[in-house]
């Protein structure tokens, strides 16, 4: 069997959008399957690793792809994507042959709760759930003070998190979040904090002493600045999530993940 992205899709195909895993042929290699995957969703979490299953593993965390093995699992490799897990490895079936194995299960994705004007939203979390991000902190050790001293300002809290969360990578693989904000624009009071592969800049409008307050500004392609009364997370959720955003991006994905560039736990 020749592994390629388009053999990968015909296998997910066949699983069909219900629960379900197959074992295959025992001379593939499963780092291969495990590299196509990472290609197409990003860093995964390790949930079986030579047979010992990681502690923290719930239903939160891809548990669902465990199900059909038993204890039989040996390696697992799990994605969030959208309303689905995705796993890859290998087990050992029931004549005891470790095989290589691909695996999905139904996710339950949390819908975006409206929120009344004066409710206090944990918008980071909330994309934390709406991506089904399951990783441990990316960028913990962060040196802000060093950063924020360098740029000459103190940073929204919401984007330091998402950082230290998420790490380098893009929101359904086609958002890039900047890991410290471009100051290319800063004559014109604009701070980047993010962009799309179609030019837009998503920005802050650094009016005020209080980077909390700070209004998000898509700076389009074309030049044009649209204003939004909203922090980054907020922004980020919405877009997501709400085909009728102006710059949304629910028209063009029906599963919200995050992509990381980097080689997660």
């Amino acid at each position: 069997m020749e592994l390629t992205q388009a053999t990968l899709s015909d296998l997910l195909a066949r699983l069909g959008p219900a629960d379900g895993y197959m074992y295959l042929p025992g001379e593939l290699d499963p780092q291969d399957l495990t590299d196509l995957l990472a290609g197409r969703y990003g860093a995964p979490r390790t949930l079986v690793l030579d047979g010992f299953t990681d502690p923290t593993v719930d239903e939160s965390r891809g548990a669902a792809l465990l199900v059909p093995f038993e204890d039989r699992a040996v390696r697992m490799r799990a994605w969030a994507y959208g309303d689905r897990w995705v796993g890859t490895g290998t087990a050992r079936d029931a004549e005891g042959t470790e095989r290589p194995v691909l695996v999905v299960a139904h996710r339950e994705v949390p819908e975006l709760v409206k929120a009344a004007p004066d409710e206090h939203v944990d918008w980071v979390e909330r994309l934390v759930r709406i991506t089904g991000w399951t990783q441990p902190a990316q960028r913990p050790d962060v040196d802000w003070a060093e950063m924020e001293s360098r740029l000459g300002t103190a940073l929204p809290s919401d984007y330091r998190r998402m950082v230290e969360t998420f790490g380098e990578g893009a929101f359904d693989g086609y958002l890039d979040l900047n890991q410290e904000p471009g100051t290319d624009l800063g004559e014109d009071g604009l701070f980047i904090w993010a962009g799309t592969e179609h030019e837009d800049l998503y920005c802050w409008r650094t009016e005020g002493d209080d980077p909390g307050r700070w209004p998000v500004v898509v700076r389009s392609f074309d030049g044009q600045d649209v204003p939004f009364q909203c922090q980054a997370a907020e922004f980020v959720c919405r877009i997501l999530v709400d085909p009728h955003h102006p710059f949304t991006m629910a028209r063009c994905f029906d599963t919200h993940w995050f992509m990381n560039y980097r080689e997660g736990s």
